[in-house]
């Protein structure tokens, strides 16, 4: 006979990309799922840190394209608890950045299953430090802000002005498809000679970062694919980059040719 086991949900931030980066406490929790949803930026080698016979559902969205609306996985979250007991929901970074976390805890709270939260280590810090650039430093930078680009509607967030109309690093999420326009935007207040970052893939072993300023993303930024995700960074300490300079020689070399 099979003892059913007590619901309970555990929320786990995955971190930034590389599957090593998960903090010791999620991946104790992940080890002890009796199933796992997975997000679309989870590095799928945590996935065989868990038992084979374990369910793995991926629930993930990329660019518009979702194998689940929110809705959808609220219940399914629900539902795999009610069925299998543990249910691990693992998302990317940290799951109070940008990751929906409150509503399906709202939702699973609703019907009496416990949930823990793992806190995860923020791609919006992490990303940019594994390149060398940092948030603050003194006498740069001593505040940042995280944003997305747009609102739901698709026109651009008032952060994104205001944080512009500041001397704070930006870190700007969920923007690569919008870059173009997001330069021109904080062109207004910032000035073309704003450096800039734009790292893909972050701490993967295929990350890559171009660096430059607003005024030069015509140029030496063809590399960009705006189809998938990444992660901006725009400010002063972008020039902390050890390859800032080179680069912007490199450009204006190439440009007087």
């Amino acid at each position: 006979m099979k003892t059913m086991k007590e619901p309970k949900v555990t929320l786990i931030g995955a971190g930034p990309g590389s599957s090593d980066l998960i903090t010791v406490r999620g991946l104790k929790a992940l080890k002890a799922a009796d199933v796992v949803l997975y997000d679309a930026l989870i590095d799928e080698n945590l996935l065989l840190e868990v038992r084979a016979s374990i369910p793995k559902i991926y629930v993930g969205k990329r660019c518009g394209i979702h194998s689940f609306n929110q809705d959808d996985i609220n219940i399914l979250i629900a539902e795999k608890a009610f069925e299998h007991g543990h249910v691990v929901r693992l998302k990317g970074g940290d799951p109070f950045v940008f990751g929906r976390a409150h509503e399906e805890i709202a939702y699973v709270e609703s019907f009496g299953i416990p949930v823990t939260v793992v806190p995860g280590v923020s791609s919006a810090i992490a990303v940019p430090a594994n390149q060398g650039i940092p948030m603050t430093r003194r006498g740069v930078s001593s505040s940042f802000w995280v944003m997305t680009a747009t609102k739901r509607d698709g026109s651009f967030s008032e952060d994104l002005k205001f944080a512009s109309q500041s001397s704070a690093t930006m870190v700007i999420l969920m923007g690569v498809r919008k870059l173009a326009e997001i330069a021109a935007e904080v062109s207004k207040y910032r000035g073309s000679l704003t450096p800039i970052a734009v790292i893909q893939n972050g701490t993967m072993q295929n990350e890559s970062c171009n660096v430059g300023t607003l005024g030069s993303l015509g140029s030496g930024f063809d590399s960009i694919d705006t189809s998938k995700p990444g992660i901006i960074v725009i400010g002063d300490v972008v020039t902390e980059h050890p390859s800032f300079f080179e680069e912007e020689v490199q450009r204006v070399l190439h440009s007087s040719l």
